[in-house]
């Protein structure tokens, strides 16, 4: 058998560019491992703060002022987080409380598979999602995360509402559709989003 030089280079050129492509896999593979480790990071403490400053707004103005709180001071938290983190952070549900925060097919999808899992006994926190996805502006990592419904929750969330809640809860938020839930459902998802 005889080998031409040419059938060498062409060869060498498919060996190398197999080894190219390889190695841009493992480094697009660790790149995104690093960003949902981050993104897991930046959930969690956009999720304390959160928290915290829904149970300090029941605190001094009760379940009707915290409600209130919610609607007009949750965005600011989370456009502040965005600013500082450089993540855009949101939340959204299959139930929003208002329609703006309605999610997106990557969240919808996402939220289906969580239910379908939790469904099969998964723990609902441990609920998790990430992808590099192609947009008109070029590559957006993607990562979203369950939200346990808490027992606190279930004050704004649950199946009974106290009528001044579902009053306050009516004249804020006419189109709601984030009750019923019980305790330990997923209640929704942290979303968050960056150019890698």
């Amino acid at each position: 058998m005889v080998v031409t030089v040419r059938a060498l280079v062409v060869a060498a050129a498919a060996v190398a560019a197999v080894a190219l492509f390889l190695a841009a896999e493992r480094e697009r593979a660790a790149r995104e491992t690093r960003l949902a480790a981050e993104a897991g990071r930046v959930a969690a403490d956009y999720g304390a703060t959160l928290l915290g400053a829904v149970k300090g707004a029941i605190e001094t103005s009760g379940l009707v002022g915290a409600i209130g709180f919610c609607k007009e001071q949750a965005p600011a938290i989370a456009a502040e987080q965005s600013q500082r983190t450089g993540w855009r952070i949101a939340r959204t549900s299959l139930k929003p409380r208002n329609p703006a925060s309605a999610p997106d097919d990557f969240e919808r999808a996402a939220m289906a598979d969580f239910a379908a899992r939790i469904a099969q006994g998964e723990a609902v926190a441990a609920q998790m999602r990430s992808a590099t996805v192609e947009t008109a502006e070029g590559p957006l990592f993607r990562f979203v995360k369950a939200i346990p419904t808490g027992e606190p929750c279930l004050a704004c969330h649950g199946a009974t509402l106290k009528p001044d809640v579902a009053a306050a809860l009516k004249q804020l938020y006419p189109e709601d559709t984030a009750t019923g839930f019980k305790a330990g459902d997923m209640r929704g998802v942290f979303t968050l989003a960056r150019r890698p």
